[in-house]
């Protein structure tokens, strides 16, 4: 305590600091962890560090390495730092991304990797293009293998550190026809040849010289320079970052990585919470420092996260706690379905503007983006301002505005806009060339795009591919037209999206968001059903269009979960939370156990987001594609903690005899019958066969409650409710 004492008396920075934040910037010898929950003050924990050893002279800014995820991250930390020093500029450090930083290295030492100091950075675009020019070299047909998914599994190899020597079949060489490893090692030799890198060549290049043993004066060079290693974020880290770091902290040992297990939520972009688990067995003798005071939520909410995160078993475990109070608990809503959902929301928030709430300090937190058209919708039809934080709103999104177009020339043939957005998307071989032909002709006769391409397609002015693509595409217009009258509209625009092959498109690209543009595209043919028919809802969306964003007004936030880390508001609004929705079964379905753990963590950060009230919500029935599908309260529901929750939910949610498990007068899932196999789930137990009207037969594995883990014969494993199967004998 004396040492403490005089130590702060020299470092005034250290008054302003709680016991575990203390301990985290004095550790400063050996390998540290800083396990810093939510809202717990780690910024100001590797501020101060910096500050710290700076003040104590144990180092200059040059011997300092600091990482950072991204650019804004440090240039606040420059900012911070150069406050706590009163205001004195620090110069000279290594403070920046891991990209930044590999770079500043790689331009050293290019000639190391056969390259010279002026190599050019490739973007995404060029990468692309360069991997088509080997692709046609090579004769492989970029139509089966498109460029970008061929990048993208460039992409992942580079994020584990794999050179072409190292790739395996385990980690797809043999995709692409059997070619993908052959084209990973063309792409890497003709950027050479250029003297170009990607990206991910930054740090791949900057590993394989650190692991040369003929080069090993540069990697001792960096060890010897670098007495401090500070990395912010470490539970995001992907192989290849973790194992540049852990090359270069051999040298003083002295490394500090901040960041909380618990937040590791990027696992289908490359990281890997495992480098923060085995922290302690690639760093004997490290010091684990927990920051569990949070400054930014009430008790019940607090309590309510650390209820949940328990479940998970791939954690080192801390548990948040505040002096703020225990605030109001976590209210818990089971709606009839999605538009209800979509209601009560809306509702909750005007209670909170009537209390002088503002709007800024609300947010709605989505698992998947198509989730916020019906909110959307419904803040547009009562007049509040909303935002759509990291993406665009619904109606402006490339790919619904790709299918609106294909459906405005259904709806009328003159709208030149529209068919020219899609008379090449998917592509048909129709060129720019082409399409400047068909307008001169329709200028010079005054008539329609439409009209000039039904006009030129029998004659010889088209030719080739162009000619028999379009006279197909008029063919579609001309069918999908004649039925406008005769079959739901809703049923229309999914064989339009089918038949066009937009659909088809988006799921043969790999790139990361094309699921989410398939799920986009299911969600507007299910608003479509709420309209009498297509041209009412094109109407519909003009109006919609019109709405315009006033950047000088409040607005709600509506985000993903995945973009919502590191944010905070007053009041959020986590809706969706059923089974399949949230947690996601095609993360479950991809990645078994360690999907689940990563959903219940992305959980976990959507809760610690709100400081005073938290809104949980789900729907027992949600349109999908234009009809309707059941659901059941997501198991993350169950386990939110009774002491901590308010439920409420509408009567007889889940039909006759479910009223104690989920009904109006506010009785918590825990009511529900006694949890684990052999538990009432009307008669049901494990073993037995069961039929549902959309999964088909299957095998019961385990009862929850009402709740009932199933192996469907056909679709996998479910967990539905016991009302919505029957027992094999009935069906017979």
């Amino acid at each position: 305590m004396q040492i403490a004492e005089k130590q702060i008396e020299s470092d005034p920075g250290l008054s302003a600091l709680n016991h575990g934040q203390r301990e985290a910037v004095l550790a400063v010898d050996g390998p540290v962890l800083v396990l810093a929950g939510a809202g717990t003050g780690k910024t100001r924990v590797l501020t101060t560090r910096i500050a710290h050893i700076l003040r104590a002279r144990r180092a200059q800014p040059p011997e300092i390495l600091a990482v950072t995820f991204t650019n804004k991250a440090a240039q606040e930390m420059r900012e911070r730092v150069s406050h706590l020093l009163d205001g004195r500029p620090v110069e000279g450090w290594w403070l920046g991304t891991f990209h930044a930083l590999a770079v500043r290295m790689l331009r050293r030492h290019a000639e190391l990797a056969g390259l010279t100091p002026n190599f050019t950075i490739i973007d995404p675009d060029d990468q692309q293009r360069l991997i088509k020019q080997i692709m046609e070299t090579e004769n492989i047909d970029p139509k089966k293998s498109p460029p970008r998914q061929v990048a993208s599994y460039i992409d992942r190899w580079k994020d584990k550190g794999l050179l072409p020597a190292a790739v395996t079949m385990n980690d797809g060489a043999d995709a692409a026809d059997g070619k993908m490893l052959l084209l990973y090692k063309r792409y890497q030799e003709r950027l050479k040849q250029v003297n170009a890198c990607d990206f991910g060549d930054l740090l791949l290049h900057m590993i394989t010289i650190f692991k040369n043993p003929q080069h090993a004066a540069a990697l001792d060079e960096y060890r010897r320079r670098f007495r401090y290693i500070l990395v912010d974020e470490y539970q995001d880290t992907n192989v290849a970052q973790y194992m540049w770091l852990r090359l270069l902290a051999k040298g003083s040992n002295n490394i500090c990585c901040v960041g909380d297990d618990d937040q590791s939520i990027y696992g289908w972009r490359g990281a890997e919470v495992g480098n923060i688990l085995r922290f302690e067995k690639d760093f004997p003798g490290a010091k684990i420092v927990r920051l569990e005071q949070n400054y930014r939520s009430t008790g019940h909410i607090l309590a309510a996260a650390n209820g949940v995160i328990a479940r998970n078993e791939g954690r080192l475990g801390k548990n948040l706690f505040t002096d703020a109070g225990d605030g109001e608990k976590i209210a818990v809503r089971g709606l009839w379905d999605g538009a209800a959902e979509a209601r009560w929301v809306a509702e909750e928030i005007e209670q909170l503007q009537n209390k002088k709430w503002g709007l800024d300090n609300i947010a709605i937190l989505v698992r998947a983006g198509f989730q916020t058209r019906e909110f959307e919708e419904r803040f547009i039809q009562l007049g509040v301002p909303y935002r759509v934080i990291g993406g665009q709103r619904f109606y402006e999104r490339l790919e619904i505005r790709d299918a609106l177009a294909y459906f405005r020339v259904i709806a009328q043939p003159a709208d030149d806009l529209a068919l020219e957005r899609i008379v090449n998307t998917p592509k048909r071989g129709v060129g720019g060339t082409t399409v400047q032909a068909l307008y001169a002709n329709a200028r010079a006769k005054g008539i329609s795009l439409h009209d000039s391409i039904i006009q030129m397609k029998d004659t010889d002015e088209l030719r080739g591919k162009a000619k028999a693509a379009l006279e197909a595409l008029m063919n579609d217009f001309a069918r999908w037209r004649s039925l406008l009258s005769s079959s739901p509209h809703t049923a229309l625009a999914g064989m339009v999206l089918d038949e066009s092959g937009y659909i088809k498109m988006w799921q043969e690209d790999k790139s990361p968001d094309a699921p989410g543009r398939i799920e986009n595209l299911k969600e507007l043919v299910t608003g479509m059903a709420e309209f009498e028919s297509l041209p009412a809802f094109l109407e519909h969306v003009s109006l919609v269009m019109e709405n315009q964003d006033n950047g000088a007004v409040e607005h709600v936030s509506l985000m993903t979960l995945h973009g919502a880390k590191g944010l905070e508001f007053d009041a959020v609004f986590l809706p969706g939370w059923e089974e399949g929705l949230f947690p996601s079964q095609k993360t479950m379905d991809e990645h078994g156990m360690k999907g689940l753990e990563e959903e219940r963590r992305l959980a976990y950060v959507g809760i610690t987001r709100a400081r005073k009230r938290a809104f949980i919500s789900f729907a027992a029935n949600r349109r999908l594609y234009g009809n309707w599908v059941s659901a059941i309260p997501s198991r993350f529901v169950d386990e939110l903690p009774e002491d901590n929750v308010e439920v409420t939910a509408d009567t007889g949610l889940y039909g006759e005899g479910r009223s104690k498990h989920w009904d109006s007068s506010g009785s918590n899932p825990s009511s529900a019958p006694a949890r684990g196999v052999g538990a009432d789930g009307g008669g049901f137990r494990r073993g037995a066969r069961v039929f549902h009207d959309k999964f088909g037969q299957g095998t019961v594995i385990n009862v929850d409650g009402h709740k009932l883990d199933i192996n469907f014969d056909a679709g996998g494993h479910k967990r539905v409710m016991d009302s919505f199967v029957r027992p094999l004998s009935e069906t017979v």
